[in-house]
């Protein structure tokens, strides 16, 4: 079950981040690395974490013109990382550009694997007010959801980051295979932050999430690694 958590490496920089790996030392969990440390440390961390054994969930969300990100999904792929994501509202073509470009990597160097590429639908902190009035969306967050989890679904893409709040609508319309990837898990107890559709992690496996992103529970915890095992053991009792 600790391989179906996500612990967000939400750091300025490695310096900070190999903190946090050595207090997690021998828990198997996947490692989230998002723009501001890939932005700071680069391809050399994500190699890095690949020696110390961690599948890596490079989040730097590709939203560009398929040639663009076709070729950003041949570069990432050659780096490794075990899955990566693009935004859905680039369509269709864009998300099918990326699964070309994992494809091609793979074909100059067999050695390497297809990443799971998933596409994003709607950020966890963007509630229907947002969504309707400012990013231009009309209907209910879990309408335009599952609408762009049907079109990554079609694309060929291997699942979607959504709120666990989705998960089993998604579900319901693109099969139990294709994965879900959730944010905005929150112990009870535990602050929102800047989550607006959030679940603890008991009631995300309970809807059908694949993978759970944990941030700042775990991260900004005073003991990281008793937060992140009791974590894994919600997800493992459910």
């Amino acid at each position: 079950m600790a391989g179906r958590l996500m612990v967000a490496l939400d750091y300025p920089d490695a310096a900070h981040a190999r903190l946090l790996l050595d207090q997690l030392e021998g828990i198997p969990c996947y490692m989230k690395v998002g723009m501001q440390l890939f932005y700071a440390a680069g391809p050399d961390f994500i190699r890095e974490l690949k020696e110390r054994g961690y599948s890596v969930f490079l989040d730097v969300k590709m939203h560009d013109i398929p040639n663009t990100v076709r070729g950003g999904a041949e570069s990432l792929t050659m780096l490794g990382v075990d899955m990566f994501n693009v935004h859905a509202a680039g369509g269709a073509a864009m998300m099918a550009a990326a699964l070309e470009g994992a494809a091609k990597a793979v074909s100059l160097h067999p050695s390497l694997h297809i990443p799971l590429i998933i596409a994003v639908t709607q950020l966890t902190s963007t509630s229907q007010e947002v969504m309707n009035s400012e990013i231009g969306i009309a209907g209910t967050v879990t309408d335009t959801v599952v609408r762009y989890a049907k079109l990554a679904a079609e694309a060929g893409l291997h699942g979607v980051v959504a709120s666990p709040q989705e998960s089993a609508v998604i579900a319901a319309a693109c099969g139990p295979d294709f994965r879900t990837v959730t944010p905005g898990i929150r112990p009870a107890g535990a602050s929102l932050d800047d989550q607006s559709r959030v679940m603890t992690p008991g009631q995300a496996i309970r809807q059908g999430s694949h993978y759970l992103v944990v941030g700042r529970p775990i991260t900004a915890a005073a003991d990281p690694r008793a937060a992140a095992l009791t974590i894994i053991e919600e997800m493992s009792e459910v």
